[in-house]
This record gives C-alpha cells, sequence and structure tokens, in this order.
C-alpha cells in the first residue's frame, strides 16, 4: 500500500503531462465571426512611401473589386520578419495584399519596410487597434481572405506560408475565382 502511495505523486506527473502534450498539438483558433460579412469601416492613415502625398487616408472601400489578402503586421512582431520573404513572393507572383500595421511606431514600421522590401499595394496604419478590435485581432501576424465585394471570407492566426498557402489560401481563393467565373 505504501509503494502505491508514494507512486501516486509520479502517476499523477506523467497523466499531466500526457494531457498538456496533447494540448500542445490541439488547433486553438477561434472561427472569426465576421466570415462572409463585410470588411469592417475604417478610415486610417496610410504608411506614406517614397513620393507619397503626405496625409493621405485609406477605407474599406480599397479592398472592393479584387480578391485581396489584408495581412496584419508589426515591425515589433518576430514572426512577421518570418514571414514576410513568403508575403514578398506572393505579392511577386501577383497576389493582392494589403499592410495593416498594428500598434506600431510609424517610422519604425516604414524603416522594416524599407530595409526588407515592402509586398503591400498599400498600408493603412492602426496606431491604437481599432480596426483590429473590429476585426477580432488577437496578435500578429494574422492574414485575413477578403473577396471582390469587401466580404471577410477566411481569417488566419499565424504566419502565412508555404504550407498554409497551398493547403488553405489558394484553394478558397480558385473556388472565389470559380465563383466569379473568372
Amino acid at each position: 500500500m505504501k509503494r502505491v502511495l508514494l507512486l501516486l505523486p509520479l502517476i499523477l506527473v506523467i497523466g499531466l503531462g500526457a494531457l498538456f502534450f496533447r494540448g500542445l498539438s490541439l488547433d486553438d483558433s477561434v472561427p472569426s465571426a465576421l466570415i462572409s460579412k463585410p470588411f469592417p469601416a475604417f478610415e486610417l492613415p496610410a504608411l506614406n512611401k517614397a513620393g507619397d502625398e503626405e496625409g493621405q487616408k485609406v477605407t474599406e472601400q480599397v479592398l472592393k473589386g479584387q480578391i485581396s489578402l489584408v495581412n496584419v503586421w508589426g515591425s515589433w512582431c518576430p514572426t512577421c520578419y518570418v514571414e514576410h520573404p513568403y508575403l514578398i513572393e506572393l505579392a511577386r507572383q501577383g497576389v493582392v495584399i494589403f499592410g495593416m500595421n498594428y500598434k506600431d511606431d510609424e517610422i519604425k514600421a516604414q524603416q522594416w519596410l524599407d530595409r526588407l522590401g515592402d509586398p503591400y499595394r498599400t498600408t493603412f496604419i492602426d496606431k491604437k487597434g481599432r480596426l483590429g478590435i473590429d476585426l477580432g485581432v488577437r496578435g500578429a501576424p494574422e492574414t485575413f481572405l477578403v473577396d471582390a465585394n469587401g466580404l471577410i471570407r477566411y481569417k488566419h492566426e499565424g504566419d502565412l506560408n508555404e504550407r498554409v498557402w497551398r493547403n488553405t489560401f489558394a484553394p478558397l481563393i480558385a473556388e472565389l475565382k470559380q465563383e466569379m467565373g473568372q
């Protein structure tokens, strides 16, 4: 009986360890309540590129007319740094990507894009995170797939990489193009 009592803490630790290990492999993503709903209305300043006019504003209207991605990023985000080369590659392939610079310093964000390259058609600045709240952003990076009508069709939390693109985004975009007759 004493041996069983001595082994009980070890059995408990092993059992809890197995549960915690199993929990690490579970998908913790939360389906967005915004799927099939319009991208929230916004009017935010554009991150100025060389030659841009100061004080330009961007609205949700920029998302209409084509299938596009909205990538939430920040210069403070290490995972954004990891995903950035893949975004550059997607932009070179003709994928329309808009950047939502999230809770960042504008100068650091511009320096980041100057140094690493700019895959974004336009970047708008959500310095206070209000649009992020409307979108249910839990952190960066996150990427939204927006259809030509400005409806959110998918939300991905984490880095956008080749595997995620091939398994999720590419099939969804092909489906959207088929719906549009393209």
